[in-house]
Formats: structure tokens, sequence, C-alpha cells
């Protein structure tokens, strides 16, 4: 037996082992929350992905070699690109995912009794499947 003076203050001892599968989804925040996350990808997200990449994507001039601080200056702002390319659209791609999710969910348990059929391991199944597809949403 561990002596109390070892255990640890008592508020965190069962850190880790609660048991979440009873909290109750709040499904007519989770639809709001979806329409709000969709049309801030849509309104406020989207019509800029283009102008951002493009601004991002200005090409600098091939490293040659005789310059080896230049050249790899140069190999790494041409990966900065191809990153900051991929989360621009990642980003619009996912959360547009994540908004699609939390709408599946909503329809799925509209209802009187939504709240006594819904359980956290549905949402964690549902937002747990996001970018498990190769499908594009933009």
């Amino acid at each position: 037996m561990i002596p109390e003076e070892d255990r640890g203050p008592a508020w965190l001892r069962d850190y880790g082992t609660t048991d979440f599968g009873s909290i109750e989804a709040d499904i007519q925040a989770m639809e709001q929350f979806a329409a709000k996350l969709a049309a801030n990808v849509q309104d406020s997200y989207a019509p800029h992905m283009a102008s951002v990449s493009e601004s991002m994507g200005t090409p600098l001039p091939s490293p040659n070699g005789e310059f080896i601080e230049l050249t790899s200056f140069l190999l790494a702002h041409r990966d900065a690109q191809d990153v900051t390319h991929q989360n621009v659209y990642n980003y619009a791609n996912g959360t547009q995912d994540l908004a699609n999710a939390a709408s599946d969910i909503s329809d799925k348990y509209r209802g009187s009794d939504a709240f006594s059929r819904a359980k956290v391991s549905d949402v964690e199944n549902a937002f747990g499947n996001l970018g498990n597809t190769s499908e594009e949403i933009l």
C-alpha cells in the first residue's frame, strides 16, 4: 500500500479514470454550431483561399548550389510554401467536415427523446471519422 503522503492530492487521484459515457449531447446547440461553422467557412474563408494560396506561392529562383546558405533558404522556403498551401485547403475541408459531422449528429438525434438516445460515444464516433475520407469538400 502507498503511504498517504506519497499518493498526491485527493482531487487528482482519479484523473483519467472518469467515464464520460453518460454525458448528454445538446443536439440543438450542435445543430446551431454546425450551421454557423459551415456558414463561416463558406462566407468568410473560402472566398479568400485562392488569393492566400496564390500570394504564398510566389516562385523564387531555383537554387544553383554555389551559395549554400541561399540554396538552404530557397529549399526551406519552398517547403514552407507547400505546407502553407496544404494548410489553407485542409483547414477549409476539415472545418467543413467538422460542420457536416455535427449536422449529421443533430439530424440523427433530432426529436423529443434525442437527449435520451444521443450518447457521447456517438458524438465521438462521428467526429472520430473526420479525416478518414479522401473526398474534398471545397
